[in-house]
C-alpha cells in the first residue's frame, strides 16, 4: 500500500505535494523497445491475459521513465469479451466487434458480466503488481466509460460520426437505456474489484463522448456515468477523462470525478475555470509535442505549469496516451522537466 501522502495520491485530494505528479497514458506501450519484444512474441490479448506479462509491462516506466503512477497494462474494451461480443483486434484496424449491437434485441442478448468470475487474469495482475511496487507508486486501474462501450458495441469499431449509435439513442431510447444500465452495473463491479485487489486509483475513460452536443450528454449519458461514479467504493480517487469535450466540461463535471482530465485542445487554466477548481484537473500536452526538441518539450511544460499557477488539485499528463513513434529520451525529458520546474 502506497503512503497516503504520496504526490499523486495527494494530488487527486487537491492537497499540496513537493511538486506536481506526473503520469502518462499508455506509458508501457508501444514506444519501448521492451514492450515491441514481448508484441513480437505474443498477440495483444495474451499479453492482457497473461498477468505476469501484463504485471512486467505495466511496471516498466516506474523506474525507466521515472513516473509518479503506474497504470495497469489492459485494455478498455475487455469487460465486453464476456459479454459474447466476439471481441477482436486486428493489427491494423484496432479492435473489432464482430456482431455490432443494432437493436433492443442485440441488448437482451447480452451476457450480464460478473467480472470477478470472468476477468480473474486482470485481478491476479495488479496483485502482482502492487506487490511488486511495495508502496513505491500508487497503481491506478480503469476501464472504459458507459458511452464509449456502446459506442464500440454499437459501431463495431471505430467511426468518425457515430451514426449507428446515435441512431439507437434516438429512435430507441428504452434500448439506450437498458444498454447503459447494463453497461455501468458492469463497470463499477469492474472497477470496484480492481480496487479490492489493489488498485488505489481508477480512470474513467469516455474517449468517445466528444462527439456528442451538450444537449445529448446530458440526456443520454450523464445519469448513467453519474451512477457508476458513484457506485464506487468511497475514499477512491476517481479520475474522469475524456477527448474532444471542451464543450462539455461543465456537464462532464456534473457526472462526477475527483479529477477531471482534459485534452490539449483547451488550456489548461481555462478547463480548469470551467469545471471549477473544488475537482483536480489531470493533463494536457498535446502528445505530438514529444517529438519536438527537448528545449521545446521543456517550455511547453512551463507553460502548461505556470497555468496550473501553483493550485493544489494539477495532475500533470498528456491530452491522450504516448504515440508508438515517440522517443524515450524525449518522455523521460518530460518526467523530469514536470519535477524540476514544479518543485516547490
Amino acid at each position: 500500500m502506497t503512503d497516503p501522502n504520496h504526490p499523486f495520491l495527494a494530488a487527486c485530494r487537491r492537497e499540496k505535494t513537493p511538486y506536481t505528479p506526473v503520469w502518462l497514458m499508455r506509458q508501457a506501450g508501444r514506444y519501448m523497445e521492451e514492450y515491441r519484444k514481448l508484441r513480437a512474441k505474443f498477440s495483444f490479448l495474451d499479453l492482457c491475459r497473461r498477468p505476469e506479462l501484463a504485471a512486467e509491462i505495466t511496471l516498466l516506466p516506474i523506474d525507466r521513465i521515472g513516473v509518479d503512477a503506474a497504470i495497469l497494462f489492459s485494455d478498455i474494451l475487455l469487460l465486453l469479451e464476456p459479454m459474447g461480443t466476439e471481441l477482436e483486434y486486428d493489427t491494423e484496424d484496432g479492435p473489432r466487434i464482430r456482431h455490432p449491437v443494432r437493436s433492443g434485441a442485440d441488448v437482451e442478448r447480452l451476457a450480464e458480466v460478473d467480472p470477478e468470475t470472468s476477468l480473474g487474469f486482470v485481478f491476479e495482475a495488479i496483485q502482482k503488481v502492487s506487490a511488486a511496487l511495495g508502496g513505491r507508486a500508487p497503481l491506478i486501474g480503469f476501464s472504459g466509460a458507459p458511452f464509449t462501450l456502446a459506442s464500440y458495441l454499437i459501431e463495431g469499431g471505430g467511426s468518425r460520426h457515430y451514426i449507428h449509435t446515435k441512431r439507437l439513442m434516438y429512435f430507441e431510447p428504452e434500448s439506450w437505456r437498458a444498454l447503459m444500465e447494463r453497461l455501468s452495473r458492469a463497470i463499477a463491479r469492474y472497477l470496484n474489484a480492481q480496487i479490492a485487489a489493489g488498485a488505489e486509483a481508477v480512470q474513467l475513460f469516455d474517449s468517445w463522448v466528444g462527439c456528442l452536443s451538450p444537449q445529448d450528454y446530458e440526456r443520454y449519458v450523464l445519469p448513467y456515468t453519474r451512477a457508476t461514479i458513484a457506485a464506487l467504493k468511497p475514499g477512491v480517487p476517481v479520475i474522469h477523462f475524456s477527448t474532444g469535450t471542451a464543450g462539455l466540461l461543465p456537464q462532464i463535471r456534473t457526472a462526477g470525478g475527483n479529477v477531471i482530465g482534459i485534452d490539449w485542445r483547451v488550456s489548461l487554466d481555462e478547463g480548469w475555470g470551467r469545471v471549477g477548481y473544488d475537482v483536480g484537473i489531470q493533463g494536457n500536452l498535446d502528445p505530438v509535442a514529444l517529438f519536438a526538441p527537448p528545449d521545446e518539450i521543456r517550455r511547453r511544460v512551463a507553460d502548461i505549469l505556470n497555468r496550473a499557477g501553483g493550485r493544489p488539485g494539477h495532475i500533470f499528463n498528456l491530452g491522450h496516451g504516448v504515440l508508438p513513434e515517440t522517443p524515450v529520451e524525449h518522455v523521460i525529458t518530460l518526467v523530469r522537466a514536470v519535477h524540476e520546474l514544479s518543485a516547490r
